[in-house]
């Protein structure tokens, strides 16, 4: 009774907050908090009390009592944070009526490094700890730090155009410098002014539309070393090329990681023996049962580019990212760099589906004595991600009468491709096709 009789209170409630009648709807929902016996009811209807208050105070403790009741209510998270500052109202879109992508060129705000000394251009060391002039070698040291824990709060990026914005059209730059002005492709946020040479980066949390880096992964190592590790992969598969292979190309590519929690509801069937009777006979019976379990993933990565993913995704373990910096656009000086053009809010449902099916496959295992009916992912939630940048070297490799992607990890120079093996071929004459690569 008290259950039904609650849900009509907040019903009546939440009609009279849509419709103005604050007073009375204080009323309401203070008697449906106060009847209530289930946390859904109790989380919604202190939702609904800080809908009707201005006083910030007052506001802060019924969304905090509503997050009690129900940690992942969103739209309690969203106006917590407007409350402090991390959202901007205005930022808020409606998820039924995004809005267009805006068309033909748009215009970019972008950082451009020279030496503060000589004036000279600035380029990243390989250390990855300073920007280091090409001219009179002045360093100017990089932020230090972890990066690994600089996350964002997903409820709060869903609820603004960045959330499912993606770069759809060319950036205009003008240069600082010389006062040039330059298009960049819409998969670049960095690049070098063809006629002052200075290298320019994107300013992307000036963009309304474009979610800014939160950690990179320095280059660790140079276009010669790079050269040397794909010799010796080359040689290791058997490998000879059809034609004359172009230098490694550094670059950095987009990767997201999600934080889940929340529990997936499971349906299962346990078997119980009772005894019956004065026989003492034990009696088999299968009982079904309801519960739930914990899901708690942290940092599952997914490409963030579609050009490269098949082979990114096999590089993407190899890559420690303990080692993660927070974001400097001066790493980006002298390196080629993509933005993700696939939206945080396509990402994040691909990251759900993945961690329901990886814990659907351990549950049996995990609940013990449990043959599993059903399961739901309804009480799964992404609540951080992180967008961040890792650093690669890219060849296209003429064999098989096409070009097949390689990528090395431009911090421990692991080698992926998508070369299959049945191609392989014995070796022959590898290392002198591809000597002039290191020009030796």
């Amino acid at each position: 009774m008290n259950s039904s009789y609650s849900k009509e209170l907040l019903r009546s409630g939440i009609t009279d907050a849509k419709s103005g009648s604050r007073d009375s709807a204080r009323r309401y929902l203070d008697r449906a908090i106060y009847m209530a016996d289930s946390h859904d009811v109790l989380a919604e209807a202190w939702f609904w009390m800080a809908e009707v208050t201005d006083d910030p105070a007052e506001k802060r403790k019924a969304l905090e009592n509503c997050l009690s009741h129900d940690l992942h209510h969103a739209r309690a998270r969203r106006a917590l944070a407007i409350l402090d500052g991390k959202l901007k109202a205005g930022d808020v879109i409606d998820p039924d009526h995004l809005p267009a992508a805006p068309e033909g060129l748009r215009e970019s705000a972008a950082d451009r490094f020279m030496c503060p000394k000589c004036g000279g251009r600035m380029a990243f060391a390989p250390d990855g700890q300073s920007l280091v002039c090409d001219y009179c070698t002045r360093q100017n040291p990089l932020s230090a730090g972890d990066g690994s824990g600089d996350e964002k709060d997903f409820i709060v990026a869903m609820a603004t155009l960045k959330g499912h914005g993606r770069p759809l059209q060319e950036q205009v730059f003008h240069c600082n410098g010389c006062g040039a002005e330059f298009i960049l492709p819409p998969k670049q946020i960095s690049a070098t002014c063809a006629y002052c040479d200075s290298p320019h980066v994107i300013s992307l949390e000036k963009s309304k539309d474009l979610l800014a880096p939160n950690s990179i992964l320095p280059h660790a190592f140079d276009q010669k070393h790079a050269t040397r590790l794909l010799i010796n992969w080359v040689k290791e598969q058997g490998i000879q090329p059809e034609k004359k292979v172009d230098l490694p190309r550094g670059l950095y590519l987009p990767m997201w990681t999600f934080d889940i929690g929340g529990e997936i509801d499971y349906t299962g069937e346990v078997v119980q023996y009772e005894e019956s009777g004065f026989s003492r006979q034990r009696e088999r019976k299968v009982v079904r049962i309801n519960d739930k379990y914990p899901v708690m993933v942290n940092d599952l990565p997914l490409p963030a580019s579609r050009k490269l993913s098949a082979v990114f995704l096999k590089l993407i373990p190899t890559f420690d990212l303990h080692a993660l910096k927070p974001y400097d656009p001066r790493y980006l000086a002298s390196w080629l760099a993509e933005v993700y053009d696939i939206p945080m809010a396509d990402a994040s449902l691909d990251a759900r589906s993945l961690a329901f099916k990886q814990i659907k496959q351990k549950l049996p295992h995990l609940l013990t004595g449990v043959t599993l009916v059903r399961t739901s992912s309804a009480g799964m939630m992404v609540e951080l991600f992180k967008l961040v940048l890792l650093p690669v070297w890219m060849i296209e490799f003429p064999f098989g009468g096409r070009e097949h992607l390689i990528l090395i990890n431009g911090q421990t120079g692991v080698v992926a491709a998508d070369l299959p093996q049945q191609e392989q071929e014995e070796p022959g004459g590898l290392l002198g096709f591809l000597g002039d690569l290191l020009g030796e």
